[in-house]
Order: structure tokens, then sequence, then C-alpha cells
């Protein structure tokens, strides 16, 4: 098998779970990150769930894109499915991306499935913010996954008006006016 690119706009950026041959900052236009999908396995349970990135349709992402080198494509293939479709939530698509220098490249994307009975839709952030701090999954407190990745989305220099909304609501100082 030959290179391959994959795009990272959430817990892929700070926690890949693979060597990459290279990591460049990245656009995919058509979707926009959203947590809109309620999560039942790592963030949370199907009695409490928690909400985990999605990629929806519209706008678009700046994230991470990965090259998978052609030696490591089935393993680092297999490893993403396990990861990423453990209920089928997502989509296994491959876009088309925008390097900073205008370069563009195929990407293997995980979009969420709208028809998916996991899928959120859109909500307030206050509502969002009320799943966040409840859910519990395998892979931990769901407030924690949002907390990383807006870290590490501020530390790629990425600003998400969306997370960032949710996390005041998130913030457990109290807020002052004026």
């Amino acid at each position: 098998m030959r290179n391959f690119w994959v795009f990272g706009y959430g817990s892929l950026m700070w926690n890949p779970g693979f060597d990459a041959a290279s990591r460049r900052s990245a656009v995919l236009y058509g979707a926009h990150r959203a947590l809109c999908v309620h999560s039942w396995v790592h963030r949370g349970t199907q009695e409490t769930p928690g909400l985990v990135l999605g990629l929806d349709r519209g706008g678009s992402c700046r994230g991470v894109a990965f090259e998978v080198a052609g030696r490591d494509s089935e393993n680092v293939l297999a490893y993403l499915r396990e990861r990423e479709l453990v209920t089928h939530v997502y989509l296994e698509t491959r876009r088309m991306v925008r390097f900073d220098n205008g370069e563009r490249q195929e990407a293997l994307a995980y979009v969420v499935d709208r028809s998916h009975e996991q899928y959120a839709g859109r909500m307030g952030d206050e509502k969002i913010a009320a799943i966040v701090r409840r859910g519990v999954g395998r892979s931990g407190a769901n407030i924690d996954y949002v907390a990383n990745t807006l870290a590490h989305l501020r530390e790629e220099g990425i600003h998400d008006p969306h997370l960032e909304a949710v996390a005041h609501y998130l913030d457990p100082a109290p807020k002052r006016s004026g």
C-alpha cells in the first residue's frame, strides 16, 4: 500500500495513536467540527451519554493531517477503524484537505452519519455543557476530552468559537459581569 493522509479534528490531533511520517496543519472544506455525537463508549454510556466531536456537514474545519507511511498503512487503517467505527456513527470517507502552502491532498476523514441514532444534531451551548459535565466512559470523563481538545486546538493556533462557548459553561470559576 502507498502513503496516505488522515485528517484529525478532535482527539486524533492530540492522541493519534499511531506514528506519522509527517504532520501538517490542514483545512477540510464542506464539514465543520461540532459536539454532535452522543458517546456511548469512550466518553459516556447509553444510559448517560457524553458528547464527542464529529465532522458535520457545512462550513470548514481547521485541523491536522497525518501522513501514514505505506509500510504502516494496513496496521494504521485497522487501528483507525477499531477506534473510530466502534458504533458506526462515523462514515469513513476520503476528502480533500488544503495545507497552509495551498497544496491539496486527499485524506481519510471520519464524518458523522446524520442518520445514526447517536447523532445529536445541533444544541445550545448550555445544553451541550450539561451533557458533557455528566459523561464518563471507557476513555474517561467527557469534560476532560473537551478540555484536552480545546487546549490542543489553542496550541495549534486554532480558534474554535463553538468549543470556546461550551467551555465557558464548563468553567467552574464564577462569572462576573461588567
